[in-house]
């Protein structure tokens, strides 16, 4: 009885509780790039929302006023908005974008929020789903790069197409980027760092692995994607590029998580000591 009443409270945990608390992981990097007077600028990191009125938007509301109680800077979205259904039309899936950017617009940045396409966005219906961000002011990048200016510096923001979808085109992404201005790219798979690492590029964002979403202690994450399964979640150095792997919000398939929280990431970006001379 004592193990039954164990493994219901395990699975009421995953199912009723993890998976609609929000953790914030404070995450501080510093750049060889990162111009002085952005000392301190600060990143809020989301993705995979996966919005069903179910399930994942509970853990979605209850991240509007974390994030916004952080006052970030900046707030960057990477991807997947929408799921591709079990059954069903994979188009119609994607009306999903509308409720789910109408939930993310509570959020405020004073440089706004940005986002890029996941797979499950561009499996459904990529031009709908980015229709609907960009109707209530989120901007989407699309193998594109923005100057974000603050304080007299600047840095660019660059975000590719799903990666899956083989749409990624970085030499595209950075064409107006000016040699030697720091560059933060928004990925939606992490394993493209291994790409993007090739490239000038000072710190990539990510998502898409849902950190495993079911983590049993002493074993592997149960399941992770493809351009998933090496950079799983947190902090990694591929090479010379710094990334960041976000647990994200929502959940796919099975609506669990185990010691695998919903995950809101606050990046506050530094030039390196060597830089500022510290």
């Amino acid at each position: 009885m004592a193990g039954a009443a164990g493994a219901l409270a395990i699975a009421g945990d995953s199912f009723l509780l993890e998976p609609n608390r929000p953790r914030i992981v404070h995450q501080d990097f510093s750049l060889s790039r990162w111009p002085e007077r952005l000392n301190g600028f600060t990143i809020a990191l989301l993705s995979d929302f996966h919005y069903d009125p179910y399930c994942s938007v509970h853990p979605l509301h209850a991240t509007v006023p974390l994030v916004n109680h952080l006052h970030p800077d900046l707030i960057v979205l990477t991807g997947d908005f929408v799921s591709v259904p079990l059954l069903g039309d994979d188009a119609k899936a994607a009306f999903a974008a509308e409720p789910c950017a109408n939930i993310l617009r509570q959020m405020t940045a004073p440089h706004g929020l940005w986002a890029v396409m996941g797979n499950h966005d561009f499996n459904t219906d990529p031009v709908y789903v980015t229709r609907a961000l960009r109707s209530v002011g989120i901007q989407v990048l699309e193998d594109q790069s923005t100057a974000i200016e603050h304080d007299g510096a600047r840095f660019w923001l660059a975000g590719v197409n799903d990666v899956l979808s083989r749409t990624a085109n970085l030499t595209e992404t950075l064409r107006r980027v000016p040699a030697g201005e720091a560059v933060v790219l928004l990925a939606h798979e992490p394993d493209f760092a291994d790409e993007a690492s090739k490239f000038p590029i000072d710190l990539q964002l990510s998502g898409h692995s849902h950190g495993g979403q079911v983590r049993i202690p002493l074993l592997p994450p149960l399941y992770l994607p493809a351009m998933a399964k090496k950079y799983v979640m947190g902090t990694y150095q591929v090479g010379p590029l710094p990334l960041y792997t976000n647990a994200g919000i929502g959940t796919v398939g099975v609506p669990v998580r185990l010691n695998c929280p919903p995950e809101i990431t606050l990046i506050t970006l530094k030039p390196s000591p060597a830089l500022t001379g510290k």
